[in-house]
């Protein structure tokens, strides 16, 4: 019938057979194929790059991407899921200048670029193996036969295509701007690269003393970055503050901000010795300064400022200037920053660049050839030496650094190319409300915040290897071009094999166009573009759109589906979404499920430096896919961040997949013995008992629970709705079965408890599929396949399953519901009153706001091994409620008064108590003091138990357990620890679960005595033919049962 199940919980190497069998079988593909004719589901998958190995953070994000995939799929849908490989850019060029031992842009083109160009190229396949036995492993399905590549030279020709249209409707432009600066890769990077290498740092501002023009007086101003002060120009005031000039007891008069003195001047004071820190001598506003001249810091600006023949060295105004720190007045550099340079084009001021690109201060100053971090600590000491520098206090600040290489950024004004996406910010905010985020304050507050702030985007790179820009320039006129297509190009240039030209450096370079306007030669720009552009344009360059593909293309745009960590708002999830709008005007995805970031089990970043790094394939190896898939799934909501750590993957092993897992072995090792088959028979709604009716209600409630929350896309409710279904099948319908499956014979009660049992153990498989595949795959070829030759190959080529209404009855589960509340309070009251489980107990009284009829109360009694379980509208006379003062609340509304409430409330029924506090939310007290009313939360309520009475009361339930025990009970008590103990000595010995068997027993006259008293139970329970005292054969064990040592034997018949 059945293979034998294992209840070993070590999946890992089951998984891989799975994995076998799904690869053997095609089962990916059969799985597209099957719904070819469907309404097409379009998932975007975001490309790794394959030259760096996979890392834990790539589990989560693949896990999430295959099961909503999976899912669509068995909802009938067709849903292409095209690979990707991100393969262009500096995490490229930089793995690769490893590799030959190269360090920076000179050194690389001495050893030559197209060498270097093909070593980009070979690298990029370097983890390609281990990227698809990852995905393989994790059970993520994708067709990676056919990926789309980025460096490609479809791919890229369908980016030139966009990046005309954008040159056409005049959005593409090169601007001399200040941009984000690499000075190690020598490239502008743009706002979202920027945005993901910040890095606390702590480093010396200066506050420098700029010694007025015709006054003994000096601007006191701040600056964060030292090195930009050989390029000051001007100084910068917010023109509606209070600015002020004071005397400071350091012996200078100083103009500063008014809000700022005392954070500035006030540690010159000393309060003890009644010493001012400084007098105010006038007050001004901003504006009233403007234009107010000062002495150039350094010689070396003056000389430069003076050849632009512009006028510097002036206060100028600006609203950016804020009075959070500093001085209130900032120095202007502006080669060095985004406000400094529009500050400069306002005020017309001289252009002053005393950096290289390698980010080394140049010979024109002091500090020549110091890059320019460096340089910081010389500006410093040469300021202080000359009486320049009021102080140069510590702070720390979050900093730009290279998303890649790690060298710390710098604002550097150049020219680059841009994107002019200030032109469609109102499309882009407008697309953006169209996408259903999740969580929505993504997509309302951090991305939307970021479009509704967009700059144009700088999509320029001065490096090697990645897609071209596709603009050429007459170096003789500065007429440019722009080309669309490989035709274009052979058109344009005269030469058909440019048709065929790869299109990287440096092969395209060579390709010249007789310039349309003064018939010179026209040389493409050296530039390459920003690698995100290349993943941006995935939706449509993966179909080589629009040059083929251009049905198949609109078929599959917008996506339906996409998912990725959160730091790509600023990469991928904008890329899409600007090129989109540009190129569509409309939203690439319609919705996004964006996930947190993985951190170890304190919280922090995982890093290898750290040595808190997890690696994937041990985890995969250690816990297999499924229990790594369902933590993800549950743990937490997608969007916050993951602590990942064994025993939380562990639990949820053992709790879910444990339970499922063990469930299925009890019906395998059971429908075995009884050689069923469900084939053979059919499930009749009417002949079934009640508790096959409510387990069949809860597993069609849960399905239609499980398909609603997965359709829109709330994970951790699908999987919460799973776990709470399983529990309840092996917790509950099989505890309470159990006996059902025991018995001799093949009566009908039987058959429809297997048939019960089966059907959900099948059905909440296929629920469950998507999350789990391999365990459900295992149980769906175990349970389906082996009986049903007809059967589909696997479970993933199923539909969905569907809730079947006529199954649902609402007020069976609401009845079975709030037994299982009573029983979670009677067990709870059990514990407290410290009599074990096997302990008959007589009495249990229940006061809830609902009835439970005697077929209901009949399984409480019998689940909590009571003798009576009874309805009451009063458990007065069993057990009562104590009250103290809340001290938290109570203390400060009342004060004095504390001592009289806290004697009042020990002297006061409290029954009568609570009936007022759920009549009316609150307790009054007369008080010698007065009266006083206490709300509920100023009060701590507990149950206080009469003696005799064990009791426990929650959601308007209380529960109370008679504890007294006679000797009866006590007897029966006596016989369940004798019948458990024989028990568990049967699974010791290794016995089959039918085996007869013999029991001896010897040293306690106690226990002899009991068994003697009780033989036929005891024999019937444990299936032994005979029971023979003082004598000892076979297995045995030495016990204390209530008291007494004994010693017990089992041995097969």
């Amino acid at each position: 019938m059945y293979k034998k199940v294992s209840t070993d919980l070590n999946f890992v190497e089951r998984e891989k057979e799975i994995e076998k069998f799904w690869k053997d079988n095609d089962i990916f593909r059969k799985s597209m194929e099957n719904r070819k004719e469907g309404e097409t589901y379009t998932f975007y998958d975001g490309p790794p790059t394959a030259n760096g190995k996979p890392h834990i953070g790539h589990v989560l994000t693949r896990v999430i991407k295959d099961m909503i995939p999976r899912y669509q799929t068995m909802k009938g849908k067709y849903v292409p899921r095209k690979a990707g490989w991100d393969t262009h850019g500096l995490p490229v060029e930089l793995e690769v200048e490893k590799k030959l031992g190269l360090n920076g842009k000179d050194q690389i083109e001495n050893y030559g670029m197209e060498p270097f160009i093909k070593e980009c190229k070979e690298s990029v396949w370097k983890y390609k193996g281990m990227w698809e036995d990852f995905s393989g492993t994790v059970g993520f399905w994708a067709d990676m036969d056919n990926p789309y590549v980025t460096y490609n030279d479809d791919y890229i020709e369908s980016e030139w295509w966009a990046l005309n249209e954008m040159w056409k409707k005049k959005l593409l432009y090169k601007g001399f701007k200040v941009v984000p600066y690499c000075p190690r890769c020598g490239t502008p990077l743009s706002s979202q690269e920027v945005a993901q290498g910040y890095k606390t740092v702590k480093e010396r501002s200066a506050i420098v003393r700029f010694k007025v023009t015709g006054e003994d007086a000096y601007f006191l101003a701040w600056t964060t970055t030292p090195w930009t002060l050989p390029s000051n120009v001007a100084l910068c005031v917010n023109p509606e503050e209070t600015y002020v000039l004071v005397k400071a007891n350091d012996g200078y008069t100083y103009y500063m901000a008014k809000a700022l003195l005392d954070i500035i001047l006030g540690k010159l004071g000393n309060e003890e010795e009644n010493v001012k820190a400084y007098e105010i001598l006038k007050e001004f506003t901003g504006k009233d300064l403007e234009r107010k001249e000062y002495e150039p810091l350094f010689e070396c600006t003056k000389v430069r400022a003076d050849k632009t023949h512009k006028k510097g060295f002036y206060i100028t105004c600006d609203d950016y200037v804020t009075m959070t720190d500093g001085t209130g007045i900032v120095h202007i550099a502006p080669a060095f920053g985004e406000d400094d340079g529009r500050v400069g084009r306002n005020y017309d001021l001289p252009f002053v660049q005393f950096v290289n690109e390698k980010g080394e201060m140049t010979e024109d100053t002091p500090y020549a050839g110091l890059f320019v971090k460096k340089a910081d600590k010389e500006v410093l000491v040469d300021l202080d030496k000359e009486g320049k520098l009021f102080d140069a206090p510590k702070f720390e600040h979050e900093y730009p650094h290279c998303w890649r290489c790690d060298t710390p950024l710098i604002y550097y004004a150049r020219e680059s190319w841009f994107i002019k996406m200030t032109e469609v910010r109102d499309k882009l905010v407008a697309n953006n409300k169209t996408v259903n985020w999740i969580p929505k304050n993504i997509g309302e507050g951090r991305f939307g915040n970021w479009l509704e702030n967009i700059q144009d985007w700088g999509i320029s790179r001065n490096r090697y290897w990645g897609t071209p820009l596709n603009i050429w320039e007459c170096e003789d006129c500065g007429e440019q071009l722009s080309v669309g297509s490989r035709e274009e190009l052979a058109k344009l240039s005269g030469d058909e094999n440019a048709k065929n030209i790869e299109l990287h450096r440096p092969y395209i370079d060579e390709v010249k166009i007789p310039c349309p306007h003064c018939g010179k030669p026209m040389k493409r720009v050296p530039e390459v573009i920003d690698c995100w552009f290349d993943s941006g344009a995935m939706p449509f360059a993966q179909h080589h759109y629009p040059f083929e593909n251009k049905e198949l293309f609109e078929s599959q745009f917008p996506a339906q589906f996409i998912s990725e960590a959160v730091d790509q708002t600023r990469g991928w999830f904008y890329s899409l979404m600007a090129e989109s709008t540009v190129l569509f005007d409309k939203a690439p995805y319609e919705n996004v499920i964006v996930l947190g970031l993985v951190q170890d089990e304190n919280g922090q970043k995982m890093s290898k430096s750290k040595g808190n790094a997890v690696d994937p394939f041990d985890a995969l190896e250690k816990f297999g896919a499924d229990a790594i898939r369902w933590y993800f799934y549950v743990n937490s909501a997608p969007w916050l961040p993951n602590k990942f750590h064994d025993k939380a993957v562990v639990e949820g092993q053992r709790k879910f997949m444990g339970t499922l897992w063990n469930t299925y072995a009890f019906y395998v090792l059971y429908a075995n013995i009884d050689n069923f088959n469900p084939n053979d028979y059919k499930l009749e709604y009417d002949k079934l008992s009640v508790m096959d009716k409510w387990v069949l209600s809860r597993l069609n409630s849960t399905v239609k629970e499980v398909d609603n929350n997965l359709s829109n896309y709330k994970i951790p409710e699908a999987g919460k709705a799973l776990d709470s279904f399983v529990d309840d099948l092996s917790n509950w319908y099989v505890r309470r079965s159990r006996e059902r499956f025991w018995a001799k014979g093949m009566e009908q009660d039987k058959i429809n408890a297997y048939l019960t049992l089966y059907n959900c153990l099948v059905t909440i498989s296929k629920a469950a599929a998507p999350m789990i595949p391999f365990m459900t795959e295992e149980i769906y070829q175990n349970l389906v396949r082996s009986i049903d030759e007809n059967a589909a190959e696997s479970i993933h080529l199923l539909d969905y399953p569907v809730c079947d209404e006529n199954m649902v009855d609402a007020e069976l589960e609401k009845n079975m519901g709030n037994l299982l509340d009573v029983v979670v309070l009677g067990r709870a009251a059990r514990n407290l009153s410290g009599i074990k489980n096997r302990q008959p107990i007589g009495n249990m009284f229940i006061k809830a706001d609902f009835d439970l009829s005697e077929f209901y109360l009949d399984i409480i009694a019998d689940e909590l091994n009571v003798k009576n379980a009874k309805i009451t509208d009063d458990v007065r006379e069993l057990s009562t409620y104590s009250f103290k003062p809340q001290l938290k609340t109570v203390g400060p509304k009342f004060g004095k008064q504390l001592g009289e409430i806290r004697n009042a409330l020990s002297e006061i029924d409290g029954n009568d108590a609570m009936d007022e506090v759920n009549e009316t939310g609150a307790l009054k007290l007369n008080l010698p003091s007065g009266e006083v009313v206490l709300e509920k939360e100023d009060l701590l309520i507990d149950i206080a138990n009469k003696e005799g009475y064990e009791s426990q009361s929650d959601k308007g339930i209380t529960v109370v357990l008679d504890t007294n025990l006679s000797d009866e009970l006590l007897e029966e008590g006596f016989v369940r620890e004798i019948i458990s103990k024989v028990q568990t000595m049967r699974k010791e010995a290794g016995f089959e679960v039918m085996d007869r068997i013999i029991v001896y027993v010897k040293d306690s006259d106690e226990v002899a005595k009991v068994i003697n008293n009780n033989l036929d139970e005891i024999k019937s329970e444990v299936l032994a033919d005979d029971i023979k005292v003082d004598s000892m054969d076979g297995y045995s064990k030495e016990w204390n049962i209530n008291g007494n040592k004994v010693t017990l034997g089992v041995k097969k018949n």
